[in-house]
């Protein structure tokens, strides 16, 4: 099932001088179920593509269709009960406990005072189980690692309970170990869930492993295909044109010269 789509997308900056285009003729799909991980250079645009498709920042032209319904139709209360958003912003400093953090993912269904119903808290206990970070809720969010932290907020996602969750570069400041770990948990939440994930990252040969389609973004155009066919194709190959890097299409690998 179709959550997300794009028609002839534009992305970039406006501004008084000029129209910046960081991409054009952008056409991606995001599925129910899948997990698409978003690949490119440092500087092509990724967190322009994410800010696009989530509606926190424009398009040039073309459009972004969720539910196929134009994206910019959505009131901001009726858009968070559809798409979460996990960016790569540290947290305003709080005193909130690990619990307190991921009921916060409740918020667009609850009253204005903020009270937690028994559905909520439901989908509370289901998100906490999910990741299982169970022995994290009475900690305070700053109290833990790195890794754990990622963890909470998409346990945070998972509570908003929407189709769509979007992650900016979840795996960053994660050791190896962290990173394949929280990448395995991105592809258990699909499988489980019945959500579409999308997450950008530079950990390309991890993203090639777990990832059920791939979006590539290089300065000429973004394409969008299952990763044993963007190998076949030659794409990963021209993703970084430098005499120090290469991808070895037999392996399906990076390879450094």
């Amino acid at each position: 099932m179709n959550i997300l789509q794009t028609q002839n997308l534009s992305i970039g900056y406006f501004s008084k001088a000029q129209t910046k285009v960081i991409a054009s003729d952008v056409c991606i799909h995001l599925d129910a179920g899948k997990l698409i991980g978003l690949v490119g250079a440092n500087g092509v645009g990724k967190s322009t593509l994410l800010r696009t498709l989530t509606g926190i920042q424009k398009p040039l032209s073309g459009t972004v269709l969720l539910n196929d319904k134009p994206i910019e139709s959505y009131l901001p209360l009726a858009l968070a009960q559809q798409i979460s958003v996990v960016l790569t912003e540290k947290l305003p400093p709080s005193n909130l406990t690990v619990y307190e953090l991921i009921a916060l993912g409740r918020q667009p269904y609850t009253n204005w005072l903020g009270t937690l119903t028994e559905a909520d808290k439901k989908q509370i206990v289901q998100a906490i189980e999910l990741t299982e970070i169970g022995q994290l809720i009475h900690q305070k969010y700053y109290e833990i690692s790195d890794g754990q932290l990622q963890k909470v907020l998409i346990a945070r996602a998972l509570a908003q309970d929407t189709p769509l969750i979007i992650l900016d570069e979840p795996a960053t400041h994660l050791d190896l170990l962290h990173k394949v770990s929280l990448f395995k948990l991105l592809k258990k939440l699909t499988m489980e869930t019945q959500k579409c994930i999308l997450f950008s990252t530079h950990d390309i040969d991890l993203a090639i492993q777990l990832s059920d389609e791939m979006i590539v973004m290089t300065n000429e155009k973004v394409i969008q295909n299952q990763p044993c066919q963007l190998i076949i194709d030659g794409t990963f190959s021209n993703l970084f044109p430098t005499e120090n890097l290469s991808f070895d299409s037999e392996k399906g690998k990076l390879i450094i010269r």
